[in-house]
């Protein structure tokens, strides 16, 4: 690309980058103060904290995004980039985010059951989180984004025709922001996470995809990075379903759209195994462990894992920062993974 195509990417990131900080600052002082908050029930204190924090990240990559748009509708540079598809992206980022937050906000005055434990926040019942992430993935799929040939390793290329936008779009959107979602209760772990999977789909794009698989994926990592700042351990805020949901839909545009459907597939491999170690209790299960006087964890369930972070923890008692770190560490070889993949054909 040339400089000037460089900039363009840069730009928007930057916005992105200061939104988020900005916004993060807003969203949690005024979370706080409205009652929208959880217990962090990976403290001795189990203080309440503000949660729904990925709304500041969808304002970021919202205003990252509409710069870029702004700059080529008043032709301050020949857009490189399907606007249709840009606006698409955006509104499926938004409308996801909202899903997540009337998640984060169904907060009860008195402690229910939540998953494995007792919490204030109740959220949405299991079958209502599928359900309305679909409306996410309408957008994608009104513009009927990406290619219908995708490259299955192993198996070659497979054209779905009409039933990839109507069927793999809504059911990618549907399980990634579902799956993503289940790794999240430690801080930055999720945040974290997602940034990780973002860096590579940049370098993947740069490598061998679109502009503008670079240009979503780009403004991706500048919010995520500023919203680590507030989510890394100790956390000033969490990131709720708003921030898993939203990062969901932009992962699956900037896949999809940037066609490196694939790749995405094999980088997000962690949080598919995560999936499958929660269905096979039914969801009814944590990835949080039982913390000792000591701020270390030990697993749940013993020996027993129902999640990553049960592995980790069955290796040595951990601290929360030291979880979260082996989780990105995990995503990281992923993506080498991938790489590894694509440079030897196989993608």
């Amino acid at each position: 690309m040339a400089f000037s195509s460089y900039l363009t990417i840069i730009i928007p990131a930057l916005i992105a980058f200061a939104a988020t900080i900005a916004g993060s600052r807003f969203v949690s002082t005024y979370m706080l103060d409205s009652g929208v908050v959880s217990i962090d029930h990976n403290k001795q204190k189990k203080p309440i904290v503000p949660a729904s924090g990925g709304l500041a990240v969808a304002f970021g990559f919202m205003l990252g995004m509409i710069a870029y748009i702004f700059g080529a509708s008043f032709m301050l540079y020949v857009p490189a980039s399907s606007l249709t598809y840009l606006f698409a992206t955006v509104l499926s980022v938004v409308l996801i985010s909202v899903v997540g937050f009337l998640d984060d906000i169904n907060v009860q005055r008195i402690k229910v059951k939540s998953t494995d434990m007792m919490d204030i926040r109740k959220g949405l019942k299991q079958w209502q989180k599928p359900v309305f992430t679909l409306i996410g993935a309408i957008p994608i799929m009104a513009i009927n984004a990406g290619v219908s040939t995708i490259a299955i390793p192993l198996i070659g290329a497979v054209n779905f025709g009409i039933f990839y936008p109507l069927l793999i779009v809504p059911l990618a959107i549907i399980f990634v922001t579902n799956a993503f979602n289940l790794v999240g209760g430690f801080d930055g772990i999720g945040t974290g996470g997602g940034l990780v999977l973002s860096i590579g789909l940049v370098i993947y794009s740069l490598l061998f995809g679109t502009y503008t698989g670079v240009l979503i994926s780009m403004v991706m990592v500048a919010s995520l990075l500023a919203f680590l700042f507030f989510t890394a351990y100790p956390a000033k805020i969490l990131p709720g379903d708003s921030l898993y949901f939203g990062f969901g839909a932009a992962f699956v545009a900037a896949v999809f759209i940037g066609n490196m459907e694939a790749f995405g597939v094999i980088i997000f491999i962690p949080y598919i195994i995560e999936f499958l170690l929660h269905a096979k209790k039914k969801f009814h299960t944590t990835d949080l462990g039982k913390l000792k006087k000591d701020n270390t964890f030990e697993p749940p369930y013993g020996k027993k894992i129902s999640s990553w972070t049960h592995v980790f923890m069955n290796i040595k008692p951990m601290k929360e920062w030291e979880v979260s770190l082996w989780m990105w560490i995990v995503d990281a070889i992923f993506v080498l993974f991938g790489f590894a993949l694509k440079f030897a054909h196989l993608l």
